[in-house]
């Protein structure tokens, strides 16, 4: 059933501190009429554990809509949302869509057998000296690892899934601990040294080293050239420090906790500027490109260093290998409507 066509006067512009949103017709959204809304009513229960104030009161109708068809999901949005057209200050509603998920890898709990690369607690001490020690600092300078020692939760085999897993932030890792068993946890971010993040892609292409600065461009250059391995990643001096956190049961089928403070929903999770578009709001989301189409309802639950704009946003792929693929090689336009309550 196609959305029926807007009458009656259009709210005002909303202005937010890093866009602004234009009040429009349900008929401006892509596909609106076609996406199984279902798979997204997971992720809008979640926002409602910790709901912006203006959708409190629409929370528990979100939780009884749970079971509710498509059809009856539409109609609620139709009736109590409005859609907002998302804007830079300068009119241009067109944007970046690129995608993160949460590598899965295999880690021992104690150093050797070529387990080598440790992935740290935050250090004491950390908020007493701010900005913290480099990368390269962290892996040369004897002080470094005097603060860091016995702050090892486990331990990886290579460099590079090391500094993918500082990139997203979070990951899955299948354990091998002492006794022979093996486990699967969280590791969830924590905090950082405070120093800029840089991207290894721009590095590679600022010193020509490659033309494409995707993973799979990224991983060639790496196979060719393991001599200049630590020089590559030393270009990033952000550090990521995690924590432990169980993974059994329900949790396993969700993603870690974003910035909003709930677990992410693969393919129905972004990441955003939160000047541009609050936490736990509604978003429909229009994307195409070589990585695919996407038209669907997605909440805005999570942000990053890089998820930097008006019309911007970093989409939650999921884990392991397949996510991994996808999100490597998202990197395509985008526009965006937050979907705000009447």
């Amino acid at each position: 059933m196609p959305a029926p066509l807007t009458t009656g006067r259009l709210p005002p512009t909303i202005g937010q501190p890093a866009s602004r949103w234009v009040a429009v017709g349900w008929e401006e959204l892509p596909g609106f009429s076609d996406d199984a809304l279902h798979e997204a009513w997971n992720a809008w229960v979640r926002s409602c554990e910790r709901p912006p104030a203006a959708f409190a009161r629409l929370c528990p109708e979100v939780r009884r809509l749970s079971i509710g068809s498509a059809q009856e999901q539409r109609a609620w949005m139709l009736q109590r949302l409005q859609p907002y057209r998302v804007e830079a200050a300068s009119g241009s509603a067109d944007g970046l869509l690129t995608g993160y998920y949460e590598p899965q890898l295999d880690a021992a709990r104690l150093p050797g057998n070529g387990y080598n690369i440790p992935l740290y607690r935050l250090p004491p001490g950390l908020m007493a000296r701010q900005p913290w020690y480099t990368r390269q600092e962290i892996e040369t300078l004897p002080q470094a690892q005097v603060a860091l020692q016995g702050r090892a939760i486990a331990w990886l085999a290579d460099p590079v899934e090391a500094m993918v897993l500082h990139i997203q932030g979070s990951g899955r890792l299948r354990i091998a601990e002492p006794d022979g068993s093996v486990r699967l946890v969280r590791v969830a971010f924590a905090g950082t040294n405070e120093q800029p993040y840089k991207s290894i892609g721009r590095w590679l292409l600022d010193q020509n080293l490659v033309r494409d600065a995707t993973w799979p461009g990224i991983s060639a250059w790496i196979a060719t050239n393991p001599d200049r391995v630590n020089e590559l990643l030393w270009s990033n001096p952000r550090y990521v420090f995690f924590r432990e956190e169980p993974l059994t049961g329900l949790d396993t089928q969700f993603g870690p906790k974003g910035a909003q403070g709930v677990a992410l929903t693969p393919g129905r999770s972004i990441a955003v500027d939160r000047q541009s578009i609050p936490y736990g709001t509604p978003v429909w989301l229009a994307s195409s490109g070589p990585a695919g189409q996407f038209q669907r309802l997605v909440l805005a639950q999570d942000t990053g260093s890089a998820i930097i704009g008006a019309v911007r946003a970093d989409y939650f792929t999921g884990w392991g290998r397949e996510a991994g693929d996808i999100a490597g090689r998202l990197k395509q336009g985008l526009r965006l409507w937050a979907l705000w309550p009447r």
